[in-house]
């Protein structure tokens, strides 16, 4: 997939579906413009679920739009833009999305693996325009690795580069230790509880965090012997944290075999809150 620079300017909406979480937002000349969220009981059948995803997509929707792209948890068939089995969608199993969408908005709709568009949207419109070759690392419920190589967006054949999240690790996956479940199931407490607790200066949250710190670390150096990218970037929801896991992270990232690639990797933390969503719309952009 090469970008497409002269269609930046065609308003197009971009939608991230997490499973639990659906952000929209409708880009004009390559900026949001206005956007919705709405949080979904991922236990619903396949039909309410959808019918509260097209809902959603019209509350930003109007005539300019020519175009919609959508990123979900999931491995995709992208060019029919069919979802397979969402971890976190039970009633999910084989959607024709792409189809359902196109029948309802009369727009062309592109479908690709979250991860993948925040990887995108970091290399188009965040912290990765300066790389070509970039591994997206985005942390919340789950965690996801989008790829960019020479610049362009690799999804594999059914988008499923980059999943990481099921590399097996210590006594689970890297899923496990690198997302909020790692605080959830091994703790017993919430992400928004730890993080309150830790800026509150709290010795257990900041040692949880010192811990996932050195998960996480793990994973980049995972990263870095499959890929050897010029950029990690760190972004999701517990990216907010990142002050209370970056130090244990780069002092296990720094024990890397080799030191020539640590010398010159950059790891950086994503700026822009809602670049998924611009990753998503730039699934429009390109050809």
């Amino acid at each position: 997939m090469i970008f497409n620079q002269a269609k930046l300017y065609e308003n197009v909406i971009g939608v991230i579906f997490g499973g639990k979480y659906l952000h929209v937002g409708r880009l004009e000349n390559g900026s949001i413009t206005e956007i919705t969220r709405k949080e979904i009981n991922n236990r619903e059948s396949q039909e309410v679920i959808l019918n509260e995803i097209i809902s959603t997509i019209r509350k930003v929707y109007n005539n300019t739009v020519v175009a919609i792209g959508i990123g979900v948890p999931s491995l995709v068939n992208l060019k029919k833009g069919i979802v397979f089995k969402p971890t976190n969608i039970p009633s999910w199993s084989k959607v024709h999305l792409k189809d359902i969408l196109e029948e309802n908005f009369k727009v062309p709709i592109y479908v690709n693996n979250d991860a993948n568009c925040f990887a995108l949207g970091e290399k188009y419109f965040g912290v990765a325009k300066d790389f070509e070759n970039v591994a997206g690392i985005t942390i919340g419920t789950g965690l996801g690795v989008g790829i960019i190589i020479n610049s362009k967006l690799y999804s594999g054949r059914n988008s499923g580069a980059g999943e990481f999240c099921s590399v097996p690790y210590k006594e689970y996956d890297y899923e496990y230790y690198c997302s909020s479940k790692y605080f959830e199931e091994k703790y017993g407490l919430k992400y928004d509880v730890l993080i309150n607790r830790a800026r509150k200066k709290d010795k257990i949250a900041l040692a949880i965090f010192e811990l996932f710190g050195i998960d996480l670390g793990n994973l980049i150096k995972t990263i870095i012997y499959t890929l050897d990218p010029d950029a990690l970037i760190i972004g999701g929801r517990i990216s907010e944290a990142y002050v209370y896991f970056k130090e244990s992270m780069f002092k296990t990232v720094k024990t890397f075999i080799y030191k020539t690639s640590i010398d010159h990797i950059k790891i950086l933390q994503s700026k822009e809150s809602d670049i998924s969503i611009y990753g998503a719309a730039a699934l429009c952009f390109e050809e």
